[in-house]
């Protein structure tokens, strides 16, 4: 049985066999026997790579932050995680400076405070509508009580183990957006967030 370790778009977190490509925390979430206790800890959400440095952990070790897996980048930036600093220095640094365009301060303490206040309105989701036609590619919306990555001209529906089918984005439709709006901004400045090959085999 899978563990509840799997965090849809919706930043739901959930028992799915899908294993992801991305894994992140929140910190300790799960209690000694490997359930989840609560939705977040910290306000510090990141996205990591799966394998940094040799390094190995036990899943879900008592006392240790809870390991999270996303199915791609762009699903953990719905979830309202942004890149590691230490495992992902490169893409940390390129998401600050297009952060930094805007004129707001960039560092961790500030970005992480300020992404915290847009993914969450008390302890749900926060989520707005918006016109899906000025949205960047990789930002993520509901759209018939599903997740959909928007890219390019087409709506991507989400599943834990890959994208399962395609749809023509509409010209001008105003939909729920689940990836946080600060993020959006960064997708909009240039940030192409790494996503599933998946989508390339959806027709």
């Amino acid at each position: 049985m899978p563990l509840q370790n799997r965090v849809t778009p919706f930043g739901e977190i959930v028992a799915l066999p899908g294993g992801g490509s991305m894994m992140g925390n929140r910190g300790i979430l799960h209690d000694d026997r490997r359930r989840i206790v609560r939705e977040w800890q910290v306000r510090r959400w990141i996205a990591c790579v799966l394998e940094f440095r040799g390094r190995h952990r036990e899943v879900m070790q008592p006392h240790r932050y809870t390991e999270l897996f996303f199915l791609d980048e762009a699903a953990a930036f719905a979830a309202g995680h942004r890149p590691c600093a230490e495992c992902r220095r490169d893409d940390y640094n390129r998401f600050r400076a297009l952060w930094g365009g805007h004129g707001e301060p960039s560092n961790a303490d500030a970005m992480d405070a300020k992404i915290h206040a847009d993914r969450l309105a008390g302890k749900k989701k926060r989520t707005y509508f918006d016109d899906v036609a000025g949205l960047a590619d990789g930002a993520y919306v509901a759209l018939d009580g599903k997740a959909h990555l928007v890219w390019d001209d087409a709506l991507f529906a989400w599943s834990d183990s890959g994208y399962i089918a395609r749809r023509s984005r509409p010209r001008h439709a105003e939909l729920e957006v689940l990836t946080p709006r600060t993020l959006t901004v960064v997708l909009r400045a240039g940030y192409r967030p790494a996503i599933h090959p998946t989508m390339h085999e959806v027709r």
